[in-house]
């Protein structure tokens, strides 16, 4: 089936910079993007050569009254987007779905993040198979809301005799329709231990190194274009022992998977590592060689210029999730330094605990703002911004058919309405700082992989009313 989106603003990065391309046809098939070019342009393939599309516009005129008329798109889905901004999906790098179940909680609306996660693991020692399916769903709808077509997951508690097992998200992803990195995570060092977390939401090394290596041989799909890849991803020094670290990075390597988890997000993180292991985390990550290419850490709150070197000399990326540091009072990314350096970073939205939403857009310009009070109004531009939530993402995942509107890219598409009230005025100024500055609606139409997911600001897999529902009996029985 072929596909063709006709006449819309599209905003996409070429040669490493934003453009506004207007009145642009986009040809779809089989899910990738066959040709990218001005609706008139009387050519093929860039776009459908004399198109006029068929239908009736919103305000019930005839869109091509002369239905006799030869077209070349007769056989292909149309639709008219001269009415919408049109972006490249968004990206999302660091995620924990299974928080919605725990987002608002009050106990924790003013905690750091050791007394944050102290809490939090109470709760989701209650974690079971539905619970987590139901609110990796939630996560990922709302994250489809916003124009996000490719996330993150990052499960790493499995608490011991629950049901709780990595599939779950995987479920959920191919149900709802999304794009994912799946991280099978771990914990393997308990509060008896000198970890944090209880011992019963911890699992051996044994059990952990044979299940990563189980959900690789049976989910990851190493295709440019696949809608599962999954990940490595220990949670945190804090725990999971030196042994974890070295024995997941060479599994990662052997099976050539990307390798995540979280670094340098708090001072007491950092205080914890220096008394334990007698380095600071990006140090300590250096010395078990999760420093590379195939290496992205979340957060990077406190780095020095010794790390952001050594990030960027050894092409380690950054997932930064600014609403997250923020919440939980942990502080502000170098992130204009780190690019300055030509550190590869990507936006995070982080769980819906340290959240409590998941607006990819909205985190880019958040990131912009958080730049800007750290070091002044030049510090990050709305086209950095914007590169961070698109192409920033894909290159963090090592995705090159992602993150871009061209030719052979993957068919994730967001459709912005420009003649919402979150426009008015900036879109005729400039659409990028439309998307970037203001606050974005709901996306009103999503695609992924060549499909549509949202239409009309509405999920289209699920009923999204319902699974709120069903999430909030969950959490009223047993979150909260």
């Amino acid at each position: 089936m072929k596909t063709i989106i006709a006449g819309g603003t599209v905003v996409t990065v070429r040669n490493d910079q934003p453009v506004v391309l207007e009145n642009q046809t986009i040809v779809i098939q089989d899910g990738v993007i066959h040709s990218v070019g001005p609706t008139e342009s009387g050519s093929e393939p860039q776009g459908a050569a004399g198109f006029r599309p068929r239908g009736r516009s919103e305000e019930g005129r005839d869109l091509n009254p002369d239905q006799d008329a030869p077209s070349p798109c007769h056989d292909a889905e149309i639709i008219d987007a001269r009415n919408h901004l049109i972006v490249p999906g968004l990206i999302n790098t660091h995620h924990h779905l299974y928080q919605s179940l725990t987002r608002g909680l009050i106990e924790v609306q003013n905690a750091e993040l050791f007394d944050w996660l102290t809490v939090l693991y109470q709760k989701w020692r209650h974690l079971d198979r539905q619970a987590v399916k139901t609110a990796a769903m939630v996560s990922m709808g709302e994250l489809l809301l916003s124009g996000c077509t490719t996330t993150n997951d990052h499960l790493y508690i499995f608490p011991q005799g629950s049901d709780a097992r990595f599939e779950s998200v995987l479920e959920a992803a191919e149900t709802i329709g999304m794009r994912i990195h799946a991280c099978r995570g771990s914990m393997s060092v308990g509060a008896s231990g000198g970890g944090l977390p209880p011992d019963d939401c911890t699992q051996t090394e044994d059990e952990i190194l044979t299940d990563c290596a189980r959900v690789i041989e049976a989910y990851h799909n190493p295709d440019p274009y696949a809608m599962v890849r999954i990940d490595l991803a220990p949670c945190s020094p804090f725990s999971i022992s030196p042994e974890l670290l070295r024995d997941t990075q060479a599994l990662a390597r052997e099976k050539e998977v990307l390798l995540h988890t979280h670094a340098a997000e708090t001072l007491d993180e950092e205080e914890y590592c220096l008394e334990k292991f007698g380095k600071r985390p990006i140090p300590l990550l250096h010395e078990y060689q999760w420093l590379g290419r195939d290496v992205y850490l979340a957060h990077c709150v406190h780095l020095d210029d010794a790390d952001i070197d050594l990030l960027a000399e050894t092409g380690t990326s950054v997932a930064h999730c600014p609403c997250s540091n923020m919440r939980l009072g942990s502080g502000i990314a170098p992130i204009a330094r780190m690019l300055a350096k030509g550190v590869t970073v990507g936006i995070g939205v982080d769980g819906s605990s340290s959240n409590d939403g998941g607006n990819v857009l909205a985190e880019a310009r958040q990131a912009l703002l958080l730049q800007r009070v750290q070091s002044g109004a030049t510090a990050l531009s709305t086209a950095q911004a914007f590169r961070l939530a698109t192409v920033g993402g894909a290159d963090v995942f090592s995705r090159t058919k992602l993150g871009r509107i061209e030719p052979s890219m993957a068919a994730d598409l967001t459709m912005f309405r420009m003649d919402d009230l979150a426009f008015a005025g900036a879109v005729a100024q400039d659409p990028l700082a439309a998307l970037m500055l203001g606050h974005a609606p709901r996306a009103d139409r999503v695609l992924v992989n060549g499909k549509t997911v949202v239409q009309d600001g509405r999920l289209v897999t699920v009923d999204e009313h319902q699974l709120a529902r069903e999430l909030n009996t969950i959490v009223r029985e047993r979150f909260r």
